[in-house]
């Protein structure tokens, strides 16, 4: 009896730590489906603004000079290649390489350096109705670039997958 009476304490230490244990799990699971849920719901409920502009995409020669200060401008410098997206009236005349007939919305709002998937969950959304995008991310928001043969197809896509569709 006395051996068993000298076990009680422990026993009671591994039952309470096992308690603690559980308890902490069980709080991890539910925040991180809370999380979830969270990240979920504010990606379906984003507001998507499409422009009103027809875009190219180009390829120019390195060193030319460009200007980018009138109108939406994106500009891709690699070791590779100069890619520039720009309103398709201010195209550069000398480009190497060009595809027009492009249009683009945006997320609405400055979205947070630490919001994960918004991209990956709009993209999808259009390439599970076969719509191509070719998407640029600014320091405040992300650019999504469609086809404008497409852009009737991707607003119905979109609205229907939950996203509120605006216009500029």
């Amino acid at each position: 009896m006395k051996v068993l009476a000298s076990f009680l304490p422990l026993m009671a230490s591994l039952f309470i730590i096992g308690l603690v244990i559980a308890i902490v799990l069980f709080l991890l699971k539910m925040t991180k489906n809370d999380l979830k849920s969270t990240e979920e719901n504010m990606s379906k409920s984003l507001e998507l603004m499409f422009l009103d502009v027809k875009l190219t995409v180009c390829k120019i020669e390195k060193g030319r000079t460009i200007d980018y200060t009138d109108g939406l401008f994106f500009v891709g410098n690699t070791d590779e290649e100069l890619s520039i997206v720009c309103e398709t009236d201010k195209t550069p005349e000398e480009t190497l390489e060009r595809e027009d007939g492009w249009t683009a919305f945006r997320v609405s709002g400055v979205l947070d350096f630490s919001l994960t998937g918004i991209l990956a969950k709009l993209t999808k959304v259009l390439a599970d109705r076969k719509i191509g995008v070719f998407a640029v991310s600014t320091y405040n928001t992300d650019y999504v670039l469609i086809k404008e043969k497409d852009q009737q197809a991707a607003e119905k896509a979109l609205a229907d997958a939950g996203y509120v569709i605006k216009h500029a």
